[in-house]
């Protein structure tokens, strides 16, 4: 781990949280970037993860952390707007310990380097509050910090699938000067448009 790997996720935490914040009822069956959910089912998506990083970051191993992402679409808890920003602040608070960053950890029921499950919460953060914004209309900037994260995270996990594949889906050609957001959620295997 360098001192540049370690990232501060509290504000772009506290940007997922005003999002969900501003997703009215009304929106919760409406869809998103993610063919399969629903945004009831990012916003249970987001809850869920930040357990289980939180937990991977604490190397609180178990049930949490044990659990494959697709294994079934998550539930969005009944009492998700007090519990969703709770739950991402704990997350942030978490991997605020440099011990979070070091080590073998698990998350999603695989074991990898703490500083890898670092980045792998921060590009959920990123990646799922576009889909956030997206399917709700609402305005999207994340913390540079954590966009810059992600897209290196992106790319070389894209390279290392030899070109082709992305994390959520196959590539979507973005041109080099578009902005960095843009490039990071092609990458992911959205379209950004």
């Amino acid at each position: 781990m360098t001192d540049s790997t370690m990232l501060d996720l509290g504000p772009q935490c506290g940007i997922v949280a005003r999002l969900a914040a501003g997703v009215p009822d009304d929106r919760l069956a409406g869809p998103t970037p993610c063919p399969e959910y629903a945004v009831r089912d990012v916003l249970g998506h987001i809850t869920h993860l930040a357990v289980a990083f939180r937990d991977a970051a604490r190397k609180n191993l178990g049930p949490t952390t044990d659990t494959a992402p697709g294994a079934a679409v998550p539930d969005l808890p009944a009492g998700w707007r007090e519990e969703l920003p709770r739950v991402l602040g704990e997350l942030a608070e978490a991997w605020r310990d440099p011990d979070a960053w070091t080590g073998m950890t698990r998350a999603g029921g695989v074991d990898l380097p703490g500083e890898v499950a670092g980045l792998v919460a921060v590009n959920e953060l990123v990646v799922h509050g576009w889909d956030l914004a997206r399917s709700t209309g609402q305005e999207y900037a994340p913390e540079q910090a954590a966009l810059h994260a992600s897209y290196a995270f992106l790319q070389a996990t894209v390279e290392e699938e030899g070109g082709g594949g992305g994390i959520f889906g196959p590539v979507v050609p973005v041109p080099d000067d578009a902005p960095l957001l843009d490039r990071a959620i092609g990458l992911s295997g959205r379209d950004p448009g």
